[in-house]
């Protein structure tokens, strides 16, 4: 088989969005090589990254379908993790350095209504400081590299919004006789840009014991479920491949055209719809045969296309 780029020569899969299952140790990089090589195109990316320890939903998006990833990045995501309280760490994860441990005197201390206030304390709109070996650009440089450079980086505050924080289990590690940390499994539910890895740290900071994240699994993004997620191992990309129009109908309202209107759209002209009258969020625009002409805007009962996506590419 030759290859051009990396990638082999094969009939390239259709456009549209596959759901992969990350395991553990890959980067989202990795993923996306994987995949390009199993879908025979270079034009795959993914819609927000998960660390290396991280497990879970990973969006990505082939063909023209990279178009919708923009759209999807922002929408609220859920996980499942297990926060270990009683010690801090580099990374504020499992990955970084030990920097400091409360002992089993201060963890014996730790009352369960102080742990539910704690998180309590962390949900809503709050400020979040991103840990510092973030992928968040300082001075055009990710803030990790700056750090693996031996450089002292703080980030700025951001706004998030922490929708759901919830305590599903409360596990005490002890050893000899003595409690050596307090392992939290949570589940939580937060906007695009949400650190989970930051809410372990700033729980254990309020509770004065030191906390970070020992597991981490992205559950949902949006309107898409790790349930409906596939391993990179052995996956048949074309087979599992949601269809573009597919797609875009879970993420907006779905307006279908006539044939008019569709060949209207692809020619880049305005569209008049008598019988809706909105604005402000994209709509899906699918064509009679089904296929996906676009992410339309409505001023009023006039749309204008916003992406459009070719009728020629598989779908």
């Amino acid at each position: 088989m030759s290859l051009t780029d990396g990638v082999p020569a094969q009939t390239p899969a259709p456009s549209g969005i596959l759901l992969v299952d990350k395991p553990e140790g890959w980067t989202s990089h990795d993923v996306v090589a994987r995949t390009r090589r199993l879908a025979g195109t270079r034009k795959v990316g993914h819609a927000g990254t998960l660390d290396p320890m991280a497990t879970g939903l990973l969006i990505l998006g082939l063909q023209s379908s990279t178009r919708l990833l923009t759209y999807i990045v922002g929408t609220d995501k859920e996980y499942h993790a297990t926060i270990r309280l009683g010690a801090s760490t580099t990374t504020d994860d499992a990955e970084g350095e030990l920097v400091s441990e409360a002992g089993s005197g201060r963890l014996d201390t730790v009352e369960p209504d102080a742990v539910l206030a704690g998180i309590a304390d962390l949900t809503g709109e709050i400020e979040q400081v991103p840990s510092s070996v973030s992928a968040i650009k300082v001075d055009g440089k990710r803030a990790y590299a700056r750090v693996r450079a031996g450089e002292d980086v703080v980030l700025a505050a951001r706004p998030v919004t922490v929708s759901e924080f919830e305590l599903l289990a409360t596990e005490r590690v002890v050893v000899d006789g003595e409690t050596v940390a307090i392992d939290l499994a949570v589940r939580v539910v937060c906007s695009s840009g949400t650190y989970i890895r930051s809410l372990a740290r700033d729980l254990g900071a309020t509770l004065e014991v030191g906390g970070h994240l020992t597991r981490l699994r992205r559950t949902r993004v949006g309107p898409f479920v790790v349930e409906d997620a596939h391993p990179i191992d052995g996956l048949d990309v074309a087979s599992r491949v949601i269809p573009p129009a597919d797609a875009a109908s879970l993420l907006f309202e779905r307006l279908d055209l006539t044939d008019q209107q569709a060949i209207d759209l692809g020619h880049g002209k305005r569209i008049h719809v008598p019988d809706h009258d909105g604005g402000g969020e994209p709509v899906a625009a699918i064509a009679p045969t089904g296929h996906l002409v676009g992410l339309i805007e409505f001023h009023g009962k006039e749309a204008r296309t916003l992406v459009n996506f070719p009728a020629d590419e598989l779908a």
